[in-house]
């Protein structure tokens, strides 16, 4: 499954773009490793572990191991078009190429934009949540976990204002924090277990109520699914790693290993520690997790180092969002305005705006954290779904140079699954539905805007003309060349 293969015997991959409107290559391996690390570490496997032990009952391992397999096969299909085509915009770029369809290219982009602010604003949510449970603070209702919450994601697009580098650097110390957070608890559970405090038991007994083993094991699945999820933003920071086609397939492949291990881990520590309906309640599971088998540890540090986990999860997202609109803006997707880069710091000032001021209506309208995080995990399945698919269209599309090749089997295993997933066949709260449609409709508003835009711009028979105008890079102005006249 990981053996790469290649076109053209001995080449080593394109080379970075050299244009001055262009993004730095600042990400190496080991910043590559813990920005996916960090990015599936975050905000899933902090808040969401009691509700999937709510379905399942204590064998809250299972649904993470299946939402570890489904993420494993799509990878396999991202890791060999990021190493073909290893440049920003990632689900949409694949899309682009494989069917040409300029709407389907526009929603696809627009999908995994918005599961990335979504997902931002579950962190945020969580964050909140985390800051008044940790600390004894009275926040109110909802208010006040909101007013926290929307100061916590304006603080996000500052740190990704000053830069991708900046960026990075805060990504490294916050995923180190967040992993000793969840290496933390695993060791809690460990030494409760081994004292005969914790009940191991729990671990293999499944409780589906009324909906059957596997009516509640794919509803379960379709939940973890948020947390696996991250490894997917990567691709969109393709411009901004050196030597992507070479660097992707083991790094990928060694975070999603890394965080599949490290959750089963979490779960049977968690479910062995605390009743699952006890851990089922609320929005900070892993703070139960903490209190049952290390009492005399001071809760709030503990709720400190949670804080860091869900801000790197919101950091990374909204990073890929706006990188993602960036590459949109560089495809003529849509209207070069997206595009702008800060002259100073590098950074897509005007993307970064835009993705923050949807994070702020998300976290005011949407004020529950499974509602953001289901949300997300559906429509990140649609697009997981449609880039299996463009996987095997693609391969009748050669490059000049090695890069990874899936086994057939994954992007056709992978695709019937996310669709599955996604499908009212699995039980879904109606409200992730509805939320995901009025986002989707929002981006075929956008995409009549886009539509309009460069048609006027360049003319009906102009685009008829030329119709590869719109697959060109930026011209000197950030935004997509004129054709010659």
């Amino acid at each position: 499954m990981t053996a790469p293969a290649s076109s053209t015997p001995g080449a080593s991959g394109p080379r970075p773009d050299p244009a001055e409107g262009g993004l730095r290559r600042v990400m190496g391996p080991g910043l590559l490793l813990l920005f996916i690390v960090g990015d599936i570490l975050g905000t899933g496997v902090y808040a969401l572990t009691g509700q999937v032990a709510a379905e399942v009952g204590g064998a809250a391992w299972l649904p993470f191991v299946c939402a570890f397999a489904v993420a494993m096969l799509t990878a396999c299909s991202y890791l060999e078009l990021v190493t073909k085509f290893p440049q920003a915009a990632g689900a949409a770029l694949y899309t682009h190429k494989a069917f040409g369809v300029h709407f389907l290219t526009f929603v696809v982009a627009f999908t995994v934009m918005a599961s990335g602010i979504t997902s931002a604003s579950t962190a945020a949510r969580a964050f909140a949540a985390n800051v008044a449970e940790g600390f004894s603070l009275s926040l109110g209702e909802g208010l006040g976990v909101t007013a926290v919450a929307l100061a916590f994601i304006l603080v996000i697009a500052a740190v990704n204002f000053r830069g991708v580098g900046e960026s990075v650097k805060a990504n490294v110390v916050l995923t180190l924090v967040e992993l000793t957070g969840l290496l933390f608890v695993i060791a809690v559970g460990a030494v409760a277990i081994g004292g005969g405090d914790g009940d191991l038991s729990r671990a293999t007994q499944l409780d589906t109520g009324s909906g059957g083993l596997f009516g509640s094991v794919t509803t379960a699945t379709a939940l973890a699914f948020f947390a696996m999820v991250g490894f997917e933003d990567s691709v969109n920071m393709a411009e901004e790693t050196k030597d992507p086609s070479r660097v992707f397939p083991r790094i990928m492949l060694l975070g999603l290993s890394i965080t599949g291990l490290i959750y089963v881990l979490v779960s049977i520590s968690a479910v062995a520690l605390v009743p699952v309906e006890r851990l089922g309640e609320g929005d900070t599971p892993l703070l139960q997790v903490v209190e049952a088998g290390a009492p005399g540890f001071p809760l709030g540090i503990f709720a400190f180092v949670t804080m860091f986990a869900v801000a790197n999860s919101a950091l990374i997202n909204m990073l890929m969002a706006s990188r993602l609109m960036y590459g949109m803006s560089r495809q003529a997707v849509i209207p070069a305005v997206f595009g702008r880069v800060h002259a100073g710091r590098r950074s897509p000032w005007v993307a970064i705006l835009v993705t923050t001021g949807l994070a702020v209506l998300l976290i005011t309208v949407v004020q529950r954290v499974p509602a953001l995080g289901g949300t997300t995990s559906l429509l990140l399945l649609c697009v997981f779904a449609v880039v299996n698919v463009a996987c095997l269209v693609l391969r009748q599309e050669p490059v000049d140079h090695r890069h990874f090749r899936a086994p057939t089997a994954a992007p056709v295993l992978g695709a019937v699954l996310c669709l599955f997933l996604a499908s009212p066949l699995v039980d879904r709260d109606p409200a992730q539905y509805r939320t995901a449609g009025v986002l989707l409709a929002v981006g075929v508003l956008l995409w009549v805007v886009a539509a309009v835009f460069n048609k006027r711009r360049y003319g009906t028979a102009t685009l008829a003309r030329d119709p590869a105008l719109l697959k060109r890079g930026p011209g000197e102005d950030g935004g997509p060349r004129r054709p010659a006249e």
